[in-house]
């Protein structure tokens, strides 16, 4: 024979301990392109590249101002082609410099992604 008991009955006006993160599911398509740009940040180098621009005075930075993060210049010319493919970075050739900027619209949807409603 089976011990049955009754479970306590929750008040039915629970409020949620924490306001939703977001205020809408992502679509299949913002899904898609949200891990494309986090999956490029994801790597320790890369994370460094785009905030060195991103924080540069004057809202962008010769690669010749960034390239300081350990590796070598090429691996540096490797992590941005991969910042720039995610969308995340936008680069204007000056002469024999290459200079980035971040993308406006990335800031803006990473701050909409990751602060609360």
């Amino acid at each position: 024979m089976s011990d049955t008991r009754s479970l306590p009955v929750l008040e039915s006006a629970v409020v949620p301990c924490c306001p939703p993160l977001t205020e809408r599911p992502l679509s299949a398509e913002e899904a898609e392109r949200t891990a494309k740009m986090f999956k490029a940040l994801g790597d320790p180098v890369r994370l460094r590249l785009f905030s060195a621009v991103a924080s540069h005075e004057g809202g962008e930075a010769c690669v010749c101002d960034i390239s300081d993060v350990g590796v070598s210049q090429p691996t540096v010319s490797h992590h941005l082609k991969k910042l720039r493919e995610a969308g995340l970075l936008t680069s204007e050739r000056r002469g024999t410099w290459v200079y980035y900027r971040v993308e406006p619209s990335v800031l803006a949807a990473m701050g909409q992604l990751l602060s609360a409603a």
